[in-house]
């Protein structure tokens, strides 16, 4: 038990059990705590953007082969669409198979308007410009706009340009690319700082859900909910399951050294908050820099699994809730909208619900204030979604590290059964952890 409670997983765990007794026993001063979890998130976005530019143009400057890093971001796009599409078509088959919302024959007329006037603007920006538009808005308008803004997608443009400028310098760009290193090295060592504070941030987020809105409210949430679980569960372990089993890995054992993170994201329902931990950890599994740099970041905005099956599985349910005929054409027109409009919903305030506006907004014949019905669960559903993207993501880096060869196989399954010390987020970015005497030679690009 002394060893469990010294463990970062120990320590979250028993935060997590603090805070729902908490929320239980004194709700009114448990919602007051929300500021540790609100904190504990902005302090790990603060070095996001550094720390992203940083792992990718290291990766990239470090692998002296642009051909090879043009390969993995194309092979990352395919992937990405492949899984993308297989979690739509997951969330309407879902849908239109067990219909959660028959029966309800809710008025869209008598539902409070007013409470959808805070998404409406955003999801009008969200579709106005269309697809040319959201890919202008990949490139910023300084460099130092997409830094200060925390635009991942923007910052990631900046640094595949200036990894690439700096493979073409060659010796010359040595000192950049040392210095950049260094850089990192001192970001990740402030990550390991601030992990440290994780279970304050679990305590703070836990207390506030469930004093806000009661532990007895899971059980009024209803079929979507329920449906969505389900849905995400079934992607994590059947698809999720049968990609890594392709790659040569074990998904339980990746969940298992994920652990931490996991429960982190459980409580804040933010994958954001433990995006540097997690590109930690996988290069520590001895994935190459540069794959981690790319893939990791833009999964962030393009592989959103569990995010698109919600689209889908939410889009059929407030159709069938409003009794709104819907047939197979208008199916295939929430399925091609959602591969547009879910892209754009990473940095989004309230993008759950933003991007299902943008998504409904395209299709008229299903009532947009309908949406009203999903905000009470949102919250909840948003544990499910944040939980299936983070997994979504590290999942595709070990595929497509697999498919390119930018895995060292025996690093992983040594990481992965355990056998490696230095797992947690203070691990050198290097990968070069302490291991058995079998597998000290890591793979050439984490030296």
């Amino acid at each position: 038990m002394r060893r469990f409670a010294r463990s970062l997983f120990g320590q979250v765990v028993i935060a997590l059990i603090l805070g729902v007794l908490a929320g239980i026993l004194a709700p009114e001063w448990a919602v007051k705590l929300k500021p540790l979890g609100d904190g504990f998130i902005k302090l790990i976005k603060m070095i996001i953007p550094v720390l992203v530019f940083c792992v990718v143009v290291h990766g990239i400057a470090g692998a002296g082969d642009l051909k090879r890093v043009g390969r993995v971001g194309v092979k990352s796009l395919i992937y990405f669409e492949v899984l993308t599409t297989i979690a739509l078509v997951l969330g309407l088959v879902l849908a239109f198979v067990f219909q959660p919302g028959a029966g309800m024959n809710v008025d869209p007329s008598k539902l409070d308007a007013s409470a959808m006037s805070a998404y409406a603007s955003n999801a009008d920006k969200l579709t106005s410009g269309g697809t040319v538009d959201f890919l202008m808005k990949l490139i910023p308008t300084t460099v130092v706009q997409a830094f200060a803004t925390g635009d991942v997608l923007q910052v990631l443009l900046f640094a595949v340009l200036f990894g690439c400028a700096l493979t073409m310098l060659g010796e010359r760009g040595a000192p950049v690319h040392a210095l950049i290193d260094t850089l990192s090295n001192v970001l990740f060592k402030i990550m390991g700082i601030l992990i440290k504070l994780a279970p304050l941030g679990v305590l703070g987020a836990i207390s506030f859900t469930v004093g806000q809105y009661g532990i007895g409210s899971l059980k009024q949430l209803g079929m979507l909910v329920l449906l969505f679980y389900v849905a995400v569960i079934f992607f994590v372990f059947v698809v999720l399951g049968l990609v890594m089993r392709f790659s040569g890995f074990s998904l339980i054992k990746l969940l298992r050294y994920l652990r931490e993170e996991l429960m982190v994201v459980f409580a804040t329902t933010s994958s954001d908050s433990v995006l540097p931990q997690i590109m930690a950890k996988l290069r520590n599994m001895g994935v190459r820099d540069s794959t981690v740099g790319l893939v990791i970041p833009t999964g962030y905005s393009f592989n959103l699994d569990a995010f698109s099956i919600y689209i889908t599985l939410a889009a059929v349910f407030i159709a069938q809730a409003t009794n709104t005929p819907i047939g197979m054409a208008d199916l295939l027109t929430i399925l091609a909208i959602a591969l547009v409009t879910s892209k754009g919903a990473h940095g989004v305030p309230g993008s759950a619900i933003v991007v299902l506006a943008a998504t409904l907004h395209a299709i008229p014949a299903i009532p947009a204030i309908g949406l009203v019905l999903v905000l009470s669960v949102d919250w909840f559903m948003g544990i499910a979604r944040a939980l299936g993207n983070l997994i979504g993501n590290c999942v595709a880096t070990v595929a497509i590290a697999a498919w390119e060869g930018d895995i060292d196989r025996e690093r992983a399954h040594a990481v992965l059964n355990g056998l490696a010390d230095n797992q947690g987020p203070d691990a050198e970015p290097s990968g070069a952890a302490a291991v058995p005497a079998t597998v000290t030679s890591a793979h050439p690009a984490t030296q």
